[in-house]
């Protein structure tokens, strides 16, 4: 499979914090835009992620597809995947995205980038999310999110701004991936909170 995956660039790459510009129509319904969708869905499955940008593949066009499936959540318990309001996503194509807060209340998780490979962070986010675009097809398409969902929308928006978790996130919270596996897995966001000494966030 490795034949048909574009490769991640990481943080420190320019692309990644430069604003990404809206496709054509006439772009959005070429057949190279549409050979660019097929190689991030599969990019972002190998990898495996549940949402990939384009500027992530070094392509600076507002362009984004998720994919949150049920095998991606088979590790979390039932009180886990309630508590993050996670649920499966079926695959589907952001062009021209464009993103409006629905509910500010701010929920606070870890997160990773397939961009910042190998760390991860607690990162507030707000819970529900409206988000305007077209799909593969250049038809529009409106999407009401909540919890995880949203929280992977705004995460994917915020790639075509130029912007990075690491921008958002607890900084005393970041940690390698394996030590979050290893020391923070399995904890709420609370209990987090005092173990790294941070202040109870205010509702």
């Amino acid at each position: 499979m490795r034949g048909t995956v574009l490769k991640i660039v990481q943080a420190g790459d320019p692309v990644l914090r430069q604003r990404a510009r809206e496709l054509t129509p006439e772009e959005v319904s070429s057949p190279e835009v549409k050979s660019l969708i097929e190689l991030m869905r599969d990019t972002m499955r190998d990898t495996p992620g549940v949402g990939l940008a384009a500027p992530q593949v070094g392509v600076g066009l507002r362009l984004v597809v998720v994919e949150d499936r049920a095998a991606y959540q088979a590790a979390l318990s039932a009180e886990e995947l309630a508590a993050r309001e996670r649920e499966p996503v079926d695959f589907h194509v952001l062009i021209n995205p464009r993103l409006v807060v629905e509910d500010p209340t701010l929920v606070e998780f870890h997160e990773g980038c397939l961009s910042v490979s190998g760390y991860a962070a607690l990162v507030p986010r707000a819970r529900g999310v409206r988000v305007e675009a077209l799909d593969e097809k250049g038809a529009p398409v409106s999407i009401s999110a909540r919890g995880w969902y949203a929280r992977i929308l705004q995460h994917e928006v915020d790639h075509l701004d130029g912007a990075l978790y690491v921008d958002r996130m607890e900084t005393r919270s970041f940690s390698t991936a394996e030590n979050h596996r290893r020391h923070q897995a399995g904890r709420t966001t609370a209990q987090l909170r005092v173990e790294l000494g941070l202040p109870e966030r205010s509702k």
